[in-house]
């Protein structure tokens, strides 16, 4: 048995789910999220908790119960309390300008890259080089973290570029020249 699949989603005060068929919504005080399961999949509400499982132990079987249980769980964590990534800017002149729409990042190109934020994603610049995403889909929130950082990677020799917050970037000596 899948040892994630098989532990119960604990469902937090003030949030519901609503399970129609395969399709599972849950509303919280941040929004609301749908999500359609696999069809072999069943998931159920037991008191407080909701309980994910599997048909039989076919390894397609199993790879997609653990999968299921994680993505529910996601979203009961996201619309409870919701999701931020961090991401920084270093090197002279980057910074990230606060827009109607989005954020236009200044990273040492020929040009200002605009960033539209798509729907259910908030940018905030906190400081010129400290961009949040915040959101309550942690799918959303990770894949627009990863475009923006996307823009300009880190880069090894002097370490500038777009990162996450607390990422180790890893340096090369550059070269020794003539001696």
């Amino acid at each position: 048995m899948s040892r994630i699949g098989k532990r119960p989603i604990t469902i937090p005060a003030g949030v519901t789910a609503t399970i129609d068929g395969t399709t599972v919504t849950v509303k919280g005080p941040k929004g609301t999220l749908t999500r359609t399961l696999p069809q072999d999949i069943t998931i159920r509400q037991d008191g407080a908790d909701l309980l994910v499982e599997r048909p039989s132990d076919a390894t397609r079987h199993k790879a997609l119960h653990g999968l299921s249980r994680t993505l529910v769980a996601n979203m009961v964590e996201g619309v409870a309390n919701g999701y931020v990534k961090a991401l920084e800017l270093q090197g002279v002149g980057y910074k990230a300008e606060a827009k109607p729409y989005g954020v236009n990042l200044v990273v040492g190109l020929s040009h200002q890259v605009p960033i539209k934020a798509p729907d259910g994603i908030k940018l905030i610049c906190e400081t010129p080089t400290l961009l949040k995403v915040e959101g309550i889909s942690k799918e959303l929130v990770g894949q627009v973290a990863a475009e923006i950082r996307n823009v300009r990677p880190p880069e090894p020799y002097k370490g500038k570029g777009i990162r996450y917050q607390g990422e180790q970037v890893r340096r090369k000596a550059g070269k020794t020249g003539a001696k």
